[in-house]
């Protein structure tokens, strides 16, 4: 309360309109960077930081994505080692199953590290690797787009928001849309 009083005394000062020899808009940005430093929230250290991309929602029964804890974070070389494994097997599987169903239009491609998977009118897959992230993208006729992470203790691709997993979910869109089931696990 008293930081706010301090701050309501000085605003007249503050914003002033700035002399040539002083700038009020750095002086604004010191007392607000003072101003959060003193601030009652809690500070937890870098190591305690997390992430999520999902909506913020104060509901308790809120469910929503699992905070990603930075320790746990790939390491780059790793992010590439895992994640292009996975687009090869699929890669490798998806022209395996594209001998066995007849779909017209169905084709599988691999360039510029970005997978695609054409079912003719059924639609389009594109799966890619976002590497600041160390994330795999995956765009699905079916569920859209989604975000997986890779989860350690699992040795799988997950997206946090459903918790589905990328093969399993492979595995039941195409089932669905070809109507022959595929065995990616």
């Amino acid at each position: 309360m008293a930081s706010k009083l301090f701050f309501l005394r000085r605003l007249p000062r503050l914003l002033k309109p700035p002399s040539p020899s002083s700038s009020s808009s750095i002086r604004i940005l010191r007392f607000l960077l003072l101003e959060s430093s003193v601030s009652e929230a809690p500070r937890c250290s870098p190591a305690f930081r997390t992430f999520s991309s999902g909506p913020v929602n104060l509901a308790d029964d809120f469910q929503g994505p699992a905070a990603i804890d930075y320790c746990s974070v790939l390491q780059e070389d790793e992010f590439h080692t895992l994640a292009n494994s996975a687009i090869h097997y699929l890669l490798e599987k998806l022209e395996e199953y594209g001998d066995h169903v007849e779909i017209d239009g169905f084709d599988v491609d691999y360039g510029n590290e970005v997978l695609t998977l054409k079912l003719g009118d059924l639609g389009t897959y594109v799966l890619n690797k976002q590497s600041p992230n160390r994330q795999i993208w995956l765009f699905s006729p079916v569920s859209g787009p989604s975000r997986f992470d890779w989860d350690g203790n699992a040795r799988t691709w997950v997206y946090r928001r459903t918790k589905a997993d990328l093969l399993k979910l492979f595995e039941s869109e195409l089932e669905q849309l070809c109507g022959q089931p595929i065995n990616l696990s």
